[in-house]
């Protein structure tokens, strides 16, 4: 499986984007349906942070404290795609975005896109 993440941008405090991630590259006959996908964010000298995660089979969603409230997560069944929209972004919020993906049976997330920069102006 290869992610695809994009959307990235400069904005003000207080404006929203939508990132996205494409899944592409599932074996003939095979869905995204028993994967989940989380979005990570890493700003220079802090440790990588969870974001949110979407159950692709039932749209259940997970997401870090720092977002609850702010980051609604979403997919497109029919295009392998997950978006994060991010609403009333804060500086704080500056990192690159970084979308994964795991096999609903496995713990950890295996398979990794590469990040998209999203910087918050205040």
């Amino acid at each position: 499986v290869q992610l695809q993440a994009s959307g990235g941008g400069l904005v003000q405090a207080g404006g929203s984007l939508r990132l996205s991630c494409a899944a592409s590259g599932l074996a003939p006959g095979h869905t995204f349906s028993n994967w989940i996908m989380g979005w990570f964010r890493q700003a220079p000298g802090k440790e990588r942070e969870f974001v949110g995660s979407i159950n692709w089979s039932i749209g259940r969603t997970i997401y870090g404290d720092s977002v609850t409230g702010r980051f609604t997560m979403s997919r497109d069944k029919a295009k392998n795609t997950g978006y994060p929209q991010m609403n009333n972004l804060k500086p704080e919020d500056t990192a690159i975005y970084y979308c994964a993906a795991h096999h609903r049976a496995q713990a950890e997330y295996t398979h990794w896109g590469q990040g998209t920069q999203v910087t918050v102006s205040s």
